[in-house]
């Protein structure tokens, strides 16, 4: 007698074979989908990242400057507030940017009712963000000035409170605006928000919070001795704008969600940062003009490489995937070869990232060399050792992303909101300890 099928069990494996063809379509569109041309993807990517060092640079230039003024000779402590500072508005800028560059590019903002709602929502958020960490960072430095003292006048507390939540409010009200008319402009001029925001949020972003900072110091020191009052009324309106903020950000869901779980990695990174800073500042007092120009070169070129790469990986998944679920041959971590030379978008992204580093480097170096008019020209070998830490930086930076990024997705968590502020915090770890090796290195074969 022929074999009878039982019906449930055809059914059972009718299913599986859709679903296995549907999968199968689903990654044959995901691999043959629109891509960039490796010319049109250099091309918008340099422009920012050449502009990001130029700030960089500027601003390294500008610190050389102010840290002669008499409120950083007075209270200096406000010299250990400023890579507090820089960083974390980095993280916020280019973790806001790197949220938007997704919603463009998912389509998310068609309507004008949500795009607004998403703009509003991130912008309170951030705003929100920058006075409590701005509040946060004083404190810290408070805190290593009163280590290192013994004591800590009330008047330079408060002089550091209001300087710090300042600069980080207004920096971030006008960085904030400049990355929302960045993103959506690109987007209408054809050109991949990913490639182009987060180098963006971070080109004159140091400079503006420098100066900013520089500015706000000297003039509240001017008011500390006989108009402290205003230092108070400062520090009181900022506190008072913070429900404010919150009740904007929540009107959006994305952003209601970041008020509890977005704090994490922004302050993670400000701690790991200003570890670096004074990590490295033990290591290159005997450079003066080294420690004013390189630190910023090497780890801001690190964190914005990175910082695309994150976020072109992060968008990959947002269009591709539901949270969870992994792409065939991601699920290994920290391997070389599958970072750079697998099959998809975001390893040829890679390859072009790394291969920047040398050229940026090289004219980043020239440009401090040509403004400093020759004095701050390195020898053969350091200029050898910084190349090679920047590109051993971004190269093991580029592994990390792609494993990060990923081990996000796996566990629920948007790369968008968490991935940045890690690996731009790793950047700094790893330029400054790389960047103190070259020191030391040069110290012990006195070539300094």
């Amino acid at each position: 007698m022929p074999h009878e099928s039982d019906p449930l069990l055809s059914d059972e494996l009718l299913n599986v074979s859709r679903f296995s063809r549907s999968m199968r379509a689903k990654d044959a569109q995901v691999s043959s989908g629109p891509t960039e041309s490796v010319c049109s993807m250099v091309l918008q990517i340099l422009v920012p990242f050449v502009l990001a060092g130029l700030g960089t640079v500027s601003a390294g230039m500008l610190l050389d400057v102010v840290q002669s003024w008499d409120v950083f000779q007075e209270i200096s402590e406000i010299l250990i507030l400023v890579p507090a500072i820089l960083g974390m508005k980095g993280n916020l800028e280019m973790t806001m940017a790197s949220r938007l560059s997704t919603a463009v590019n998912a389509r998310k903002t068609d309507s004008t009712k949500e795009r607004w709602m998403l703009i509003g929502g991130n912008l309170a958020l951030k705003q929100l963000q920058a006075t409590v960490l701005g509040l946060l960072a004083s404190l810290m430095v408070t805190l290593l000035g009163w280590m290192a003292d013994g004591q800590m006048p009330f008047s330079h507390i408060v002089l550091l409170c209001s300087t710090s939540v300042s600069t980080t409010f207004l920096a971030s009200l006008l960085q904030g605006i400049v990355v929302v008319g960045v993103i959506f402009g690109s987007k209408r001029m054809g050109i991949n928000p990913d490639n182009v925001a987060t180098p963006i949020a971070a080109s004159f972003g140091d400079l503006i919070t420098l100066s900013l900072l520089a500015c706000f110091s000297q003039w509240f020191y001017s008011f500390m001795e006989f108009y402290p009052y205003v230092l108070y009324l400062v520090d009181l309106l900022y506190l008072c704008l913070i429900p404010v903020w919150m009740v904007i950000s929540s009107k959006h869901p994305a952003s209601h969600i970041l008020l509890r779980s977005g704090w994490e990695p922004i302050i993670t990174a400000m701690v790991i940062s200003r570890y670096s800073s004074l990590h490295l500042h033990l290591y290159c007092l005997v450079h003066r003009l080294l420690f004013v120009f390189f630190p910023p070169s090497i780890n801001g070129v690190g964190g914005n490489l990175v910082s695309v790469q994150a976020s072109r990986i992060s968008t990959h998944l947002h269009l591709n995937y539901s949270p969870g679920e992994l792409p065939v041959g991601s699920r290994s971590c920290f391997n070389p070869f599958q970072t750079f030379f697998g099959s998809g978008a975001h390893h040829r992204s890679a390859q072009v990232l790394l291969l920047l580093v040398l050229p940026g480097q090289l004219i980043f170096v020239h440009i401090i060399h040509v403004i400093k008019g020759g004095l701050t020209l390195p020898s053969l070998l350091f200029t050898v050792l910084f190349l090679s830490a920047s590109l051993t930086q971004v190269f093991l930076l580029l592994i990390v992303a792609d494993c990060l990024v990923h081990c996000l997705w796996r566990r629920g968590k948007d790369p968008d909101s968490y991935s940045i502020p890690y690996l731009t915090a790793l950047g700094d770890l790893l330029g400054t300890a790389l960047l103190s090796l070259a020191f030391l290195l040069l110290w012990c074969i006195g070539n300094s």
